[in-house]
């Protein structure tokens, strides 16, 4: 009995202690380190927890960003391919047509060069930012009547080097013709970055685009008969441009497409110099300002009430007279439309457009 006692209870009464203490122990620093392995655990899994929310924001943000964009899309880029799609028939004697980026395309020549391309079976493409420096409703209303023909207008600008590369992607656009600028020489004093950013780095970005197209378009641009400046050799040469109608300008643009050279980069590869020629547009007979006012008076049927200024130092030009003759000899450009028929007819579309209540002091 004594002897189970002894191997039951060992008689060394600090034994059992040590031994209980010890064992506290162990299952103290058990305890610690699995608390500490718990945290731990804890601690990886709210890092994850972390990192995977801000993925998934990112995720979102990018997602939201697509998705809000006026650009993008498989339903987008089959609108583009279809607007650019050529629609002459291939055996006829113009060709199969042309594939043509017009940018500016709500405006007023580019809305007019955007119809005429169509009207003959080009196929035509438009980029427009539809910025504020006139009334923006009208160039919308002229993307409704380009969108009525058939023509998609991209609202988006010039200087977005992502949507340029975007749709040539898209597109192996033939011909590009670039009409966006921001207009109005005076308003170049108050605010010449607007100038450079549409006019100078607008067409850089548009041209390094075209650049690293493949196959790379022909290129035509257009510029105010106000880069002659102060110039006072008349008429105005090509080498150093009076009121034109508008379908004189188009037939000038359209002829200027049609004749352009192919690329001579295509692929990395320079084979040639580009072909490079400048044109003048015009109506070869100057008009002064007064006379213009005399005919507007005329179809309106209205007296004009005359504020007669001097001429700004700076700004405008003092006239324009336009040599047309290598255009002439080159695109077989002769305008045909006269300043008092060209004048009536606006007369007719702005009426149609704006409304005229007879006996009003204000058109």
């Amino acid at each position: 009995m004594r002897a189970l006692e002894d191997d039951l209870f060992p008689s060394t009464p600090g034994k059992v202690k040590i031994e209980r203490a010890g064992g506290t122990m162990n299952r103290q620093l058990h305890r610690c380190f699995a608390s500490t392995s718990t945290m731990f655990l804890w601690a990886l899994f709210l890092v994850a927890m972390t990192a995977s929310y801000l993925s998934f924001q990112s995720f979102v943000d990018t997602s939201s960003k697509y998705f809000a964009a006026s650009w993008g899309g498989l339903h987008w880029e089959r609108q583009i391919r279809a607007s650019a799609a050529p629609r002459r028939p291939p055996g006829s004697a113009a060709g199969a047509g042309m594939s043509v980026l017009v940018t500016g395309a709500s405006g007023f020549v580019g809305a007019h060069c955007s119809l005429a391309l169509r009207k003959r079976g080009d196929g035509v493409v438009g980029i427009d930012n539809f910025n504020a420096y006139y009334d923006p409703s009208l160039k919308k209303a002229r993307k409704a009547l380009l969108t009525s023909h058939g023509v998609f207008v991209v609202e988006g600008d010039i200087n977005d080097g992502r949507l340029l590369a975007k749709l040539f992607d898209v597109v192996p656009f033939t011909h590009v013709l670039h009409l966006a600028a921001q207009a109005g020489v005076r308003y170049a004093m108050e605010n010449p970055a607007s100038y450079v950013h549409s006019n100078v780095a607008g067409l850089v970005t548009l041209l390094e685009a075209c650049k690293n197209a493949d196959p790379q378009p022909a290129i035509v641009w257009a510029s105010s008969s106000s880069v002659y400046g102060l110039n006072d050799m008349v008429p105005f040469s090509e080498s150093h441009r009076d009121f034109t109608y508008i379908d004189d300008i188009v037939k000038g643009c359209l002829g200027s497409l049609d004749t352009a050279g192919r690329s001579t980069g295509t692929g990395g590869k320079k084979r040639g110099p580009a072909p490079y020629r400048i044109f003048n547009l015009g109506n070869t007979s100057p008009v002064t300002v007064p006379t213009l006012v005399a005919i507007l008076e005329k179809h309106l049927r209205v007296k004009a009430r005359k504020h007669v200024v001097e001429m700004p130092g700076n700004g405008d030009v003092p006239f324009t007279h336009a040599n047309i003759s290598l255009a002439r000899q080159q695109l077989g450009y002769k305008p045909a439309t006269n300043l008092d028929a060209g004048l009536k007819k606006f007369v007719k579309w702005y009426l149609s457009y704006y409304g005229y209540t007879r006996g009003s002091k204000n058109l």
